[in-house]
């Protein structure tokens, strides 16, 4: 049997409206898959936030039933007394959406896909070409030794070294386990393409917790690349209350307490001096600690993407 071509994983909608502006520039794609590491739940939080702002039109529609394996993320489904009532379905899709100032952006969203990373890469590419994307965003975010007291940090990451600027890297070599989003990212930057990422810092405590201060970090840092305007004062206030109960945790618990001090202290040092290459943890002690959170993920029970 032929490879499945990767136009046949998706379907444009119809009437699809320019998306390049008056002076042919192409709008910005934003991704935000499911099923990875998601500390924190800051990408989902920002997603939901972006979504719950307006209306969206719909681009493209993938075929999850290519995509998706049911088994390792069960979709929900209600049952009511006799019947089943409902059932959840997965999406994986391109919407338009608006920003705070009414410009268009696009977002990718939906489960992240179980199989055919190569051809779902090459679907994409195939949409960024066709729809004139200048430049495409991922998002993610990762356990770390980072006190709740401080900024949110961001690790960025890119295609180009022009499209860093006033990113200081925190970390230098290090192996982690794949994802759809790095993968394509990846690709979108070997095909020629303009793509970036961001990846915000959950202090590894909170990691299991929504932690609405870094969906808020995530966004300001997309709205920093890109030029888009957020409202992001939902997401300001539940951080305010987030760390109101978070203070209060601490206040109740001695090992807690000097847990965030000794990380505390950490992060000042490496503030002063980044050059201190043993300010934060090594890249092997971030990848130990990616490694624990996905295994604590893995050994729940089935759960909805």
């Amino acid at each position: 049997m032929a490879p499945l071509p990767p136009e046949e994983l998706y379907t444009l909608a119809p009437d699809v409206p320019d998306l390049r502006g008056p002076d042919g520039r192409g709008m910005v794609l934003v991704e935000m898959l499911d099923g990875f590491v998601d500390a924190g739940a800051a990408r989902r939080l920002a997603r939901d936030h972006l979504l719950a702002g307006g209306a969206s039109v719909l681009i493209a529609s993938f075929d999850v039933d290519l995509l998706f394996d049911y088994r390792a993320r069960r979709p929900p489904m209600v049952f009511v007394e006799d019947h089943w009532a409902s059932y959840d379905t997965p999406r994986l899709d391109l919407r338009l959406l608006t920003d705070a100032d009414g410009t268009g952006f696009v977002l990718l969203s939906g489960p992240e896909p179980d199989v055919m990373w190569e051809r779902f890469a090459a679907a994409v590419e195939q949409l960024v070409s066709h729809l004139g994307v200048r430049l495409c965003v991922g998002t993610n975010e990762i356990p770390m030794a980072v006190p709740h007291t401080r900024p949110v940090g961001v690790t960025a990451h890119g295609s180009r070294q022009e499209l860093l600027a006033g990113h200081v890297p925190w970390v230098g070599t290090v192996q982690v386990p794949g994802s759809a989003s790095a993968f394509l990212e990846f690709r979108l930057g070997a095909a020629g393409h303009d793509a970036l990422g961001f990846a915000v810092h959950v202090p590894h405590y909170l990691a299991q917790a929504a932690y609405p201060a870094a969906a808020e970090a995530l966004l300001r840092a997309v709205g920093r690349a890109t030029g888009l305007r957020f409202d992001v004062g939902p997401l300001t206030k539940a951080s305010e209350d987030a760390a109101t109960t978070i203070t209060g945790l601490v206040e109740q618990s001695d090992e807690l307490a000097e847990l965030v001090r000794g990380l505390e202290a950490q992060y000042d040092a490496f503030v002063e001096s980044r050059e201190t290459s043993a300010a934060l943890p090594s890249a092997e002690e971030i990848g130990a600690e990616l490694e624990r959170f996905l295994a604590e993920q893995a050994r729940k029970p089935d759960e909805p993407g």
